[in-house]
């Protein structure tokens, strides 16, 4: 054999031979297929239900808007769209979305799951203590961007509100993810 066909025959060698390690050095790397098929039905889940408690938020806005402007009254009665208080406001708008929250904002305080003030998304109830005697005393909807959905107070009634720096905001108490 030539030197020439020698060369060609050993160079081809080194060259597959470095592939070769070059490919099961990377597989090595891979995430194996079952693993990566599950890590994307687990981000397409957590999506999933980042979308529907989006949607969920979407409906409850949407409805509490409605009543823009609807009278304030303590004590309005459930289910009455006439008037509303704070509690009575939030348990008919997530009624609308299948949610059944209790009565009163000291009870509905204790629904669903804590949030942190600095996690809030559109959709959390913020509970506060506006008479400041170390009870919660009113509840609003947090809709996003600073912006709190409510009622209160004869006069103004259903209304939306900034959020930072309100006396609903200074006197804070917890908030509760229920969607």
């Amino acid at each position: 054999m030539n030197n020439s066909k020698k060369n060609r025959i050993i160079k081809m060698m080194l060259g597959i031979s470095l592939s070769l390690s070059i490919a099961i050095t990377g597989s090595m790397f891979v995430m194996p297929k079952g693993a990566q098929a599950a890590k994307a039905d687990q981000s397409s889940s957590a999506n999933e239900v980042t979308a529907f408690s989006s949607s969920k938020a979407s409906t409850v806005i949407s409805a509490g808007k409605k009543y823009l402007g609807v009278p304030y009254n303590f004590g309005a009665p459930s289910g009455s769209t006439k008037s509303f208080d704070c509690s009575s406001f939030t348990q008919y708008i997530y009624k609308k979305v299948g949610v059944n929250l209790p009565r009163t904002s000291i009870k509905q305080a204790k629904a669903g799951k804590y949030v942190s003030k600095s996690n809030l998304q559109p959709g959390d109830l913020i509970f506060s203590d506006t008479n400041r005697d170390g009870k919660i005393n009113h509840v609003s909807v947090y809709m996003g961007n600073g912006k709190l959905l409510h009622t209160y107070k004869k006069g103004i009634g259903v209304t939306i509100s900034d959020f930072k720096g309100s006396a609903w905001d200074r006197n804070y108490v917890t908030a509760r993810r229920v969607l």
